[in-house]
């Protein structure tokens, strides 16, 4: 699979492949990895908004 189909299945934006197994310990690596996928995603949004956003109004 695709790393580009894989984020957007973290972020519900792709349904998830039926014919894959399903067990409980991918459940559990699929939600930490979506949990940190979002973080990070905030983390830049913060780092972008401080750098680039603030600045500007500073001026």
């Amino acid at each position: 699979m695709g790393i580009l189909k894989q984020l957007a299945e973290y972020l519900y934006l792709r349904k998830k492949d039926p014919d894959q197994p399903r067990t409980q310990w991918m459940k559990y690596m699929h939600g930490m990895n979506r949990i940190s996928l979002i973080m990070f995603i905030m983390a830049v949004l913060i780092i972008i908004f401080k750098l680039v956003i603030l600045p500007m109004f500073r001026g």
